[in-house]
């Protein structure tokens, strides 16, 4: 991620999904009830708030990228900060409300404040499992405590066994 700029990043996500739509509208060529303009519209319709919402994204964590301490989340959050820093940021990721177009700009912000490699796969681990957030809204009202403590009982492991595999590798 270091000494990459986010311009780049957006094209290739943006041709990825465009690849994609040709991709699956090939496939559905082979179907002759499928209509080409409905799969069209309903890509764009998807496509559409993204090419939007990250850009502004980007920009605005830009600006939070100033606010932030950087020297705070080097000495926490930093390479030095080894498996207390994994630790940290899995229980941040858990935490941090938002969905992909933040937190993934925001995860941007982190790495150029200083924030290590396995801490920041660490903390999008967790925030991949647990966001807290998601499991109140959505997965505590539809599927309740039995399985939600269950699923975390199961997945606890994983933002920090990420977070030191990739200290291990790095």
């Amino acid at each position: 991620m270091a000494g990459r700029t986010p311009a780049p990043l957006m094209l290739f996500a943006y041709l990825s999904i465009l690849a994609l739509a040709l991709v699956f509208a090939g496939a559905a060529h082979r179907h002759a009830d499928v209509r080409h303009s409905d799969v069209m519209q309903h890509a764009w319709k998807q496509l559409a708030p993204l090419l939007v919402r990250l850009p502004i994204a980007l920009v605005a964590a830009s600006f939070i990228g100033e606010l932030i301490p950087q020297a705070l989340f080097g000495r926490w959050l930093g390479d030095a900060s080894g498996v207390t820093g994994i630790l940290i940021a899995s229980l941040l990721g858990g935490v941090m409300p938002g969905g992909p177009v933040v937190t993934f700009p925001l995860i941007l912000v982190l790495e150029r404040a200083g924030v290590g490699v396995p801490q920041l796969i660490a903390l999008l681990t967790s925030w991949s499992c647990f966001a807290l957030h998601r499991v109140l809204s959505y997965e505590l009202p539809t599927l309740g405590w039995p399985f939600v403590w269950r699923r975390w009982a199961v997945t606890l492991i994983l933002a920090p066994l990420a977070g030191l595999l990739t200290l291990w590798f790095h």
